[in-house]
């Protein structure tokens, strides 16, 4: 997405079925909304970075292609105030 368009970034955790890390950030990558994908030690399992172009957007996306792959297990949304 363009940097002067005026978009929606935001941070979403993840927890996934263990062992499916790796197949679910693989999988995570294809989709145009998603910037990054990386798995992490902690509470969460991994964490992508996404850029749409509005609220509804990201609701489309998190209602229907997150929760559309059987080994998200959690999610949790982070939206970005401001990037450095």
């Amino acid at each position: 997405m363009d940097r002067c368009t005026m978009s929606v970034d935001a941070y979403i955790m993840l927890n996934v079925k263990t062992g499916s890390e790796d197949e679910i950030c693989q999988e995570l990558v294809k989709f145009e909304e998603v910037q990054e994908a990386s798995t992490v030690y902690g509470q969460y399992d991994a964490i992508i970075k996404v850029s749409v172009e509005d609220m509804k957007h990201l609701d489309g996306f998190i209602m229907t292609k997150l929760r559309g792959i059987s080994n998200i297990l959690l999610t949790a949304t982070m939206l970005i105030s401001k990037q450095y």
